[in-house]
């Protein structure tokens, strides 16, 4: 298993310090979820069905017909590589580190690689993993070079796979509307936007033979009713979601202007998170982590990522706290 940010209650355990007493930056979940009314109880008594309207609710925000529901894109990930013959996969580094995971589990050869590194390369690769925005490095791409890149690969029957789990702030940028394109698969979440990273919901966009292989490897019911039922009502709240890409953004320069004050200018970032490299992330990590401020370390690069803090004191409080330790 891979270690992953929102390890708050281990972090408690280690330092002695009340989960609740804890500013947890550690993920890059949105700290203002969609508000989750209470749900009908036929959501818990009933098996889950495909004609309650969730996958009409999620076509039309994601501007696609062809969309399967999956229980979190990581469910996704972890199939995807299964469904081809083994072969060459080029992953975007740093980044996600499951998807790398997943296709040399699957038997395929990875190499990880900057993003420039693997557009000059693309020959190479029979797949090619990017994470749009990436996480942590927040690099981005425009559509034309994307759908360039794909059809390279398509024309050798590889497929591009576009991991956009932290697109729905920017949804003017994602392929989802290109997905029904032969070897172009696009991974969407519920959990970073939304704020219902609990829900473990997610979409994939993909054309017909990719979706139907999928849900067969997936087998049936892969979202419980009562997410189904939650996820499609948040789905269909656009003035909500139009608020929250406001925060998001306005939230997120705020984070960078903190952290830059204290010499931490942000190396990459998104609306979600912003990302520092540093020589002394480790030590900035735990002095923070004394300070009952978690934040996800990375060791390759050394570097810390930031969420953003769910509030203003939540932002004075790291504030205060990098004043005191940051060099």
């Amino acid at each position: 298993m891979l270690e992953h940010g929102g390890r708050l209650l281990r972090a408690a355990h280690r330092l002695g310090i009340p989960a609740g007493e804890w500013l947890d930056l550690s993920t890059g979940v949105s700290p203002w979820p969609w508000p989750v009314p209470p749900l009908p109880a036929s959501a818990w008594h009933r098996l889950p069905e495909d004609e309650d309207g969730l996958l009409e609710a999620a076509q039309a925000y994601y501007g696609t017909g062809g969309l399967l529901p999956v229980a979190g894109s990581q469910a996704a990930i972890q199939a995807l590589p299964l469904l081809r013959a083994p072969g060459k996969a080029g992953i975007i580094a740093p980044g996600y580190n499951e998807h790398a995971h997943a296709w040399r589990r699957g038997g395929h050869q990875v190499t990880c690689a900057p993003a420039t590194q693997l557009l000059e390369d693309v020959d190479r690769y029979d797949v090619l993993v990017l994470i749009h925005p990436n996480n942590p490095g927040g690099d981005c791409f425009d559509t034309t070079t994307l759908l360039e890149l794909h059809a390279r690969l398509a024309r050798r029957g590889g497929w591009l796979v576009m991991d956009e789990a932290f697109i729905d702030a920017t949804p003017q940028d994602s392929l989802c509307a290109h997905a029904g394109r032969e070897g172009l698969v696009v991974l969407r979440s519920i959990g970073k936007f939304f704020g219902m990273a609990g829900a473990r919901a997610g979409f994939v966009c993909a054309d017909a033979p990719v979706r139907e292989a999928l849900r067969e490897r997936l087998g049936p019911w892969t979202l419980s009713g009562p997410t189904r039922w939650a996820v499609r009502q948040a789905l269909a709240d656009p003035a909500w979601q139009a608020a929250a890409r406001v925060r998001l953004h306005e939230a997120s320069a705020q984070l960078a202007a903190v952290l830059a004050a204290h010499g931490l200018a942000p190396s990459g970032g998104s609306a979600f998170f912003q990302w520092c490299r540093h020589p002394e992330a480790a030590a900035l990590h735990e002095a923070l982590a004394r300070r009952a401020i978690l934040t996800r370390l990375f060791d390759m690069p050394v570097s810390l990522r930031f969420g953003l803090p769910p509030d203003a004191a939540g932002l004075a409080r790291l504030d205060a706290a990098l004043r005191g330790i940051a060099p």
